[in-house]
């Protein structure tokens, strides 16, 4: 089988198809709980300890360069060059996984709870071959 036959066979496999859907979906997920905690969890997180934006929690590991007169934010610091540790956004990033894995537990949980609410379809018996019944009937009639 040739490399390129190879590689064909197993990307159209239902479950490299299904990793690549999930994926997408989850890239396009993480973009609304990015949202979710940028714009709504992290102000009222933020107000409540102190009213500042939670984003601009930083520690400055070197002074502004010699005659720096921009704002004193994360944004401008990193632009003018300044090494931080900005463990505000660390913080973000955190909540936000924390989160997604939250949702996706809930939902995994779920599936599996409708996965196991489903009863099995009842089967029939399959009809007894007329082969078998004949030799049952030769069988019995011989122990007689």
């Amino acid at each position: 089988m040739s490399f390129v036959s190879e590689f064909k066979a197993f990307a159209v496999k239902g479950n490299v198809v299904d990793l690549a859907v999930g994926v997408i979906i989850g890239a396009a997920f993480s973009k609304i709980v990015d949202s979710l905690v940028k714009d709504v969890i992290m102000p009222v997180v933020g107000r409540l300890v102190g009213g500042l934006d939670f984003s601009n929690y930083f520690l400055m590991l070197a002074s502004p360069p010699a005659g720096y007169t921009g704002p004193m934010t994360y944004e401008a610091l990193t632009k003018a060059g300044v090494p931080l540790l900005g463990y505000g956004n660390f913080l973000t990033v955190a909540l936000n996984f924390l989160i997604l894995a939250f949702v996706i537990f809930i939902m995994v949980k779920q599936i599996n709870r409708l996965r196991l609410a489903e009863p099995p379809a009842p089967t029939e018996p399959a009809p007894e071959p007329e082969d078998v019944k004949l030799l049952r009937e030769i069988r019995d009639s011989l122990k007689r």
